[in-house]
């Protein structure tokens, strides 16, 4: 439970972004060496979210009214592309840090970053490898600057029909379309 916590702290308070860095990173400032058996992401997402909510829960709360309302007026410029809310900001389970995860779905990425030009955006276009069902798959992920920060994962057309596991707890990633992110401000307001 010790090494939860201090990988949980150091993701709130040193701005460790991705969970397995904050679990190595925990184990040696702990034990000082590294452990084979390290806690679960689940778990450590769990303390992140107890520690930030017991911090600024007010604050929070209001931040992730604000990053839905931006997810919402990004969705609907790129709804040709079938964006879908994934993540922190779909879930509620937001911290300071949070960025805003939206897939969307195209064959070309070429027709994605033309559109991006034509809007007038600023983005950075990068080529991530994925592990998925034991395969290395190539993707595209687009950040753009809005109020937060935002990443799309680009995905094929075909793929808006597969559900990705969830490297945090295992199942499925649920994908919200622009229709339920606007019920779920409304329903906040």
């Amino acid at each position: 439970m010790i090494l939860v916590r201090e990988a949980a702290r150091l993701m709130v308070e040193e701005n460790v972004t991705q969970f397995l860095d904050a679990k190595k990173l925990a184990a040696k400032r702990l034990f000082g060496k590294p452990l084979k058996n390290l806690p679960s992401n689940k778990e450590v997402a769990d303390a992140v979210y107890q520690m930030n909510h017991l911090l600024d829960s007010e604050v929070l709360d209001q931040q992730l009214f604000e990053m839905r309302k931006v997810a919402i007026e990004v969705m609907g410029a790129l709804k040709d592309f079938s964006p879908r809310l994934i993540g922190s900001v779909s879930t509620g389970r937001i911290c300071e840090s949070s960025d805003i995860d939206i897939h969307v779905f195209v064959d070309h990425i070429e027709s994605l970053l033309i559109f991006l030009d034509h809007l007038g955006w600023q983005y950075e276009n990068t080529l991530v490898t994925i592990q998925q069902n034991g395969r290395l798959n190539d993707y595209h992920h687009v950040y753009l600057w809005f109020d937060y920060p935002i990443e799309l994962s680009v995905y094929p057309t075909l793929e808006i029909r597969q559900n990705s596991l969830s490297s945090i707890d295992g199942k499925p990633i649920k994908r919200l379309s622009l229709t339920r992110v606007k019920e779920l401000v409304v329903l906040k307001q």
